[in-house]
């Protein structure tokens, strides 16, 4: 790449190199809104009051496991917040990671960037619908919870996160 581009394309991954995102695991996933805009609505004396495309939002996460029945997912703690969206998700064993595939920059499926890519594209299809201005982030944040007491860390984060709320 010449001089006059560096800097301006990020290149590689946040992802965990070699790392397979379709084994049983927990991840713990932050997903931003473009400019951190806050379009999922506002907290108002610690409660989050959800806007239509927050509702969706909710609603579209909610669906997630019947919409990959085969792939054997279970919700954790999850919340919506005015700019971003907080959950922790648990891939089981499924007939999709029996074997290991190492992570590489192919096709994904069955794992957890093909789970957030159709999460992402069932809220924007819907803010494209009702004509509202919307974009996410490119990427997403993601951690691989590695026992249980990170785990009870990380739903307490979740389930404070409203209370704790500095816009």
């Amino acid at each position: 790449m010449s001089d006059k581009f560096k800097g301006i394309y990020r290149n590689g991954t946040n992802r965990l190199i070699g790392y397979d995102y379709g084994s049983p695991n927990d991840y713990f996933i932050t997903i931003c809104v473009k400019g951190r805009i806050p379009v999922f609505g506002k907290i108002t004396d610690s409660t989050m009051q959800l806007s239509p495309l927050g509702i969706q939002a909710e609603n579209e996460w909610k669906k997630s496991i019947s919409l990959r029945p085969d792939t054997n997912i279970l919700m954790g703690e999850f919340v919506v917040m005015p700019d971003h969206f907080h959950a922790i998700i648990t891939l089981g064993e499924n007939q999709f990671n029996q074997q290991f595939s190492s992570n590489s920059m192919g096709i994904q499926s069955q794992n957890i960037g093909s789970i957030i890519r159709g999460f992402k594209a069932a809220v924007t299809t819907y803010a494209r619908i009702k004509d509202i201005p919307f974009e996410w982030q490119s990427r997403y944040y993601d951690r691989i919870i590695r026992d249980e007491t990170e785990y009870g860390n990380v739903e307490k984060y979740i389930r404070n996160n409203v209370k704790n709320w500095k816009p």
